[in-house]
């Protein structure tokens, strides 16, 4: 009887242990109302999508309820605490009120996940108060930063704005300083009073000087003459991957795989007693071929790094220390460290830093 309680016992623990050790997705918003939207004119929605469990989050299908409305997602594995992006386009066929779904297929707990978006389709949109558009003078615009995530070398992703005119004149949509590895539509080219329109950007890839995130700012060109200011700048960023399209399965069973022993840590203890902190994270390849680092980049002058090395044998491991200057902290800056790696699962690495000297 012992050992019979014994093993009902052990079975319970492992089977909690499996139940608790899972991949779990959530989405900033399930929901999304568009208000009016002009017939014709696509329009889009990013829904945020975080791996909230401990196991890599693989997104393996997304299905719309109509032929109206395509999806693009994140094809990269999501490691945990990371985030994916569902953009949902809908172009209309008919005029009316619609309410349509898309569902989420993933190696994740639920399942399934079904996101919602509604509006309605009209000639002229008059009314504006459903969007959530924010002010650069006259002009309106449902985005204040342009974001290009995981964008593989060789891909041509796009992305749309809605653009509102609401000042008494025509107006024109453009962007400043655009720069060559972005190109603009604009649809219509002019704006009349109390229109709204889109503006269609195309990253290329191809024109990008290398892999790993690239930032710059575009600034919007409110009125004819208008000059760059902070209140027109909008901060534009992409981050590029390397193309793994065209390897083969045998090449993926043989590839490298990175492991960190920790992406998310806490320099505040330190900070509140020294003017400098320092930790030491351990890079591991338990993969079958040479892990390589190709492209490592801090976001504040605070953050120091210094890899012992970029190449990685099979079963290897190297260090990879992180100072952090309390005086160099720029609160506007990103405390965070990007790792792009010729790992086909992980291309992607992320270490988030936490640092306040008052804890």
């Amino acid at each position: 009887m012992k050992r019979i309680i014994f093993l009902l016992f052990t079975l319970c623990i492992v089977c909690c242990a499996s139940l608790m050790a899972q991949t779990r997705i959530t989405s900033n918003k399930t929901a999304h109302n568009f208000g009016q939207v002009q017939w014709k004119q696509p329009v889009s929605v990013d829904y945020v999508i975080t791996n909230s469990g401990d196991k890599p989050l693989v997104l393996t299908n997304i299905t719309t309820s109509c032929a109206c409305a395509v999806a693009d997602w994140t094809k990269t594995p999501i490691m945990p605490g990371e985030k994916g992006k569902i953009t949902a386009t809908f172009d209309a066929k008919a005029l009316g009120r619609f309410k349509k779904s898309v569902c989420i297929y993933s190696n994740a707990v639920p399942e399934l996940l079904y996101l919602h978006f509604s509006g309605e389709v009209v000639q002229k949109v008059t009314n504006f108060t459903n969007m959530d558009l924010h002010p650069f003078g006259d002009i309106l615009l449902d985005k204040t930063e342009i974001d290009f995530p995981d964008s593989h070398l060789g891909d041509t992703p796009g992305l749309t704005m809605t653009i509102v005119n609401q000042s008494e004149m025509p107006y024109e949509p453009v962007l400043m300083h655009l720069p060559s590895y972005i190109t603009m539509q604009a649809e219509p080219a002019v704006l009349q009073k109390g229109e709204k329109g889109m503006i269609k950007l195309t990253l290329h890839t191809d024109r990008l000087s290398g892999l790993g995130l690239t930032q710059t700012s575009v600034y919007l060109s409110r009125f004819g003459g208008d000059k760059v200011s902070d209140d027109n700048e909008i901060p534009l960023s992409a981050v590029l991957l390397p193309d793994f399209s065209g390897i083969s399965n045998a090449q993926r069973l043989n590839a490298p795989s990175i492991q960190l022993s920790e992406k998310d840590i806490d320099l505040s203890a330190q900070l509140s007693k020294k003017s400098k902190a320092r930790y030491d994270i351990t890079i591991s390849n338990t993969g079958k071929s040479q892990l390589e680092i190709s492209k490592l980049q801090v976001f504040n002058p605070a953050v120091g790094v210094d890899l012992k090395t970029s190449i990685i044998q099979p079963d290897g491991k190297t260090r990879l220390r992180i100072t952090l200057n309390k005086k160099d902290l720029h609160k506007k800056k990103h405390l965070r460290i990007l790792m792009i790696t010729n790992d086909p699962k992980q291309p992607k690495v992320t270490i988030n830093i936490q640092a306040s000297a008052n804890k």
